[in-house]
């Protein structure tokens, strides 16, 4: 058997302080005129402070609110435009030696099917899904020896390598147990994308609870992995708590503190924010885990609070939310969402068996549309379905990203870079009732993109698309 990394935390400290987000969340006010500046500064494209957040998530008069919503709104209109980024999990193994409360895949649920995907069986996997159109992945894996830096850096090299028909997926992310500094640099040089961690919860007393065994009981180790990441070269981080195992308020500015961590360490912040709502598992009671899952209003006000509180960071929204619920959910700040999804190892190549499957995940989804009716349900809404890759493939990522999306300039990326991916996807993949809608919404894009030299070039590069171009960006 491998052996574990070896865990020293030793003169490490926690960077959340806790008892100053108690403080900060028991001043409760509805001050309209300071809601409104606090607005203000976050459309001027700054981070909000803690403070500032904090008069956000407190504020509970419905007028203050209705702002607070619109204010998101705007935001994500100036800096990223009408464009939704698609994805899909891949998990490679479910094997776990952690123990979390809340998991299916914990190591004492013995009626977890346990199971890694061998070469074939990935590469299958990943077939599958350049079939339906898929050009991003992220790669997940429990948390065990068998899944060290090696293995996880042999995986993304399988999946860059499958060509399936004119498929192939151009940017891998990895969601997966904190590595030491070595490791990391072993995973990197396989050409991963963003490297996810989620802390799950940030209140100490809670996390120990939910986390009784396992390497990942450790929670500052688990803490300072997106450092260990960031030293080892890997300038694109995900950060994320799982809602519903403590207050989401103190979790929000939580994310925040992080991101204000990793951006006075390295100068640079979280590339994405996840903030997964717990969901049921296999043999597990969330009334004796999710005692602090906020509810459908609450949830969405908190998603408009984090777009405005870090203005240039990605935001995730997976399918453990409905489908109605994320689709208003993109209006209020939402970046990413995953579609055609599936969280049991080799779903994919088996998705006529859901009750196997059922036994193989760490989770049930609540949006089940494949990836088609979801860009056709978003083209509906006016918002592009974008597969980009450009920015990673192109030098965009760390500094040199957040220097471009500070200041809004990466949107003109952004647009021209979403409709051709679109355009790509019409042409090769869609339905005939989807490939028509997105031609449509093209067209139209197309027309209201600005005057200039950009908008030759794209024109001309949706014309190659159309005529059998691939992989053409800026």
């Amino acid at each position: 058997m491998k052996q574990s990394v070896k865990i020293n935390t030793n003169g490490l400290k926690s960077f959340i302080p806790e008892e100053k987000i108690y403080e900060l969340l028991s001043r409760k006010s509805n001050d309209k005129g300071r809601i409104r500046e606090i607005i203000a500064k976050s459309l001027s494209l700054q981070r909000l402070e803690p403070e500032e957040m904090a008069v956000l998530l407190n504020a509970d008069d419905a007028g203050c609110i209705a702002e607070i919503k619109e204010g998101a709104h705007r935001l994500k209109q100036e800096i990223y435009g009408k464009r939704i980024v698609l994805f899909a999990p891949l998990y490679v193994g479910n094997k776990c030696i952690n123990n979390c409360a809340y998991c299916g895949l914990r190591c004492s649920n013995r009626d977890i099917v346990r199971t890694t995907l061998n070469r074939r069986e990935l590469e299958q996997e990943v077939g599958r899904l350049e079939d339906k159109g898929h050009k991003r992945l992220i790669l997940v894996y429990g948390e065990h020896p068998d899944y060290d830096a090696n293995f996880i850096a042999g995986t993304v090299k399988t999946v860059y390598g499958v060509k399936e028909g004119k498929g192939a997926i151009r940017r891998v992310n990895i969601n997966a147990a904190p590595l030491d500094v070595e490791g990391y640099k072993i995973v990197k040089a396989a050409g991963i994308g963003t490297y996810q961690i989620f802390q799950e919860t940030y209140h100490r007393q809670t996390y120990g609870r939910v986390h009784p065994s396992g390497p990942k009981s450790d929670y500052l180790w688990r803490l300072y992995g997106l450092d260990r990441a960031m030293e080892a070269g890997i300038d694109d981080v995900g950060i994320g708590a799982l809602f519903g195992l403590y207050d989401y308020k103190f979790e929000a500015l939580a994310l925040l503190y992080h991101a204000i961590h990793l951006e006075e360490r390295f100068n640079v912040g979280p590339h994405t924010i996840s903030f997964p709502r717990i969901k049921e598992a296999l043999n597990t009671d969330l009334r004796q885990v999710a005692s602090f899952a906020p509810s459908d209003e609450e949830f969405m006000r908190l998603i408009a609070v984090l777009r405005l509180a870090v203005p240039y960071t990605g935001m995730i929204l997976t399918a453990r939310e409905g489908a109605a619920f994320r689709h208003e959910a993109v209006n209020y700040g939402v970046s990413q969402i995953d579609a055609g999804s599936d969280v049991g190892v080799g779903a994919y190549a088996h998705e006529d068996d859901d009750n196997g499957n059922r036994k193989k995940r760490q989770f049930e989804l609540s949006d089940n549309r494949s990836l088609d009716e979801i860009i056709g349900e978003l083209c509906d809404g006016g918002f592009i379905p974008s597969a980009c890759t450009a920015c990673y493939r192109s030098g965009r990522t760390g500094e040199h990203f957040m220097s471009m999306a500070k200041p809004g300039d990466i949107k003109k990326f952004c647009t021209a870079n979403a409709l051709l991916t679109l355009s790509e996807y019409a042409e090769n993949y869609a339905g005939i009732k989807t490939r028509e809608k997105c031609r449509r919404l093209i067209k139209k894009e197309l027309q209201n993109y600005p005057e200039g030299r950009m908008k030759q070039a794209l024109a001309g590069k949706l014309l190659q698309v159309e005529n059998g171009g691939q992989d053409l960006f800026f």
